[in-house]
């Protein structure tokens, strides 16, 4: 971030009466001014911060920015804003994803005292892996962890046709992150960051992703940037190195299946289940169809007055999830 933005942000938050985003940004410019070789300039900066948090906040905790509930404006057709209330004990997760999703949180829940020693925040991440396998899902239990807002973008209304109107749309997106702390998710991310030279449009494909290449690269917002994709095959190399992780989901092996049916069912009496049998059925479905086959046996054997779930009724739940896969 150049040191005109900072000063926009510093007035912005000011405005805002957001006093720990006015001192983070503080510390930032320190940072900034520190790599520019101006040291004394640093110092100064930070002593000032200093004193400023050992007072009494003049700016009030209850004065900060509350996002609103859907955006304005050109941003309504960019992003849709909804808070979430799922948590990551919400979530079978196994402990390659579990790790780092919790870091991320850490960071970012002590992200202040990090800014104060020069060091950032992980807050830009990728995730990876086949449909149904937790990425969505992944995001808002992040923004409901954080207690922030989940802006999801509209790629319909992102990209357009015209020659730079979507970069110039990306650009609203980015600047939004500056004005409003959130959890910013791009969904089917191939969309926006395929391999340059795949698409017949090339031209305006390269001038989009160069543009967020640069947006991604200079954002230093307070909150997090998420981007999913099915197929991180088509994502061009250089993405990979502007996040600060990677997140490779899978579909679940036998052990987290089981995990998965079991807590899905955990209202139900599931005494007598033919475990080994059912996970068996179970075997390359993704999460999503594993609860949504647990939600039909659940159902079927509930409207049949029934409350006690039979290996053959979630077995043919599961089976029909298997056809619909595989029939997409």
């Amino acid at each position: 971030m150049t040191t005109a933005r900072h000063i926009i942000t510093l007035l912005k938050s000011h405005i805002a009466g957001d006093e720990d985003r006015f001192l983070a940004t503080a510390m930032q410019l320190a940072a900034h001014e520190a790599r520019q070789g101006h040291g004394k300039l640093a110092q100064e900066l930070k002593e000032l911060v200093d004193t400023a948090k050992a007072k009494e906040p003049t700016m009030g905790r209850e004065a900060r920015p509350v996002p609103l509930v859907q955006p304005k404006g050109e941003l309504a057709g960019l992003l849709n804003a909804r808070y979430p209330d799922l948590r990551i004990g919400d979530m079978i997760l196994p402990d390659p994803i579990r790790a780092p999703l919790k870091r991320v949180l850490s960071e970012q829940r002590q992200q202040q005292s990090l800014r104060e020693h020069g060091l950032h925040p992980r807050r830009k991440l990728l995730l990876i892996g086949p449909p149904g396998t937790g990425k969505t899902m992944t995001a808002s239990v992040l923004a409901s962890e954080l207690h922030l807002p989940l802006f999801t973008i509209v790629l319909d209304g992102l990209i357009t046709k015209f020659m730079g109107e979507t970069a110039a749309k990306l650009r609203l997106v980015f600047d939004a992150m500056q004005a409003t702390r959130g959890v910013y998710f791009f969904d089917e991310f191939d969309a926006i960051g395929a391999r340059r030279g795949e698409r017949q449009d090339v031209g305006e494909i390269r001038r989009v992703l160069n543009s967020f290449l640069q947006f991604l690269e200079q954002d230093e917002s307070l909150g997090l940037i998420i981007a999913a994709t099915n197929h991180p095959e088509l994502l061009d190399k250089a993405l990979f190195r502007r996040f600060d992780d990677v997140i490779e989901y899978s579909v679940p092996d036998s052990a987290m299946a089981q995990a998965l049916l079991r807590a899905r069912l955990d209202r139900f009496d599931t005494r007598g289940l033919a475990w080994g049998d059912v996970v068996e059925r179970a075997q390359k479905l993704s999460q999503a169809e594993i609860v949504r086959a647990a939600d039909d046996a659940a159902k079927n054997i509930l409207l049949r007055g029934g409350k006690r779930i039979t290996s053959e009724a979630l077995i043919e739940a599961l089976m029909e999830r298997r056809r619909a896969s595989l029939s997409d």
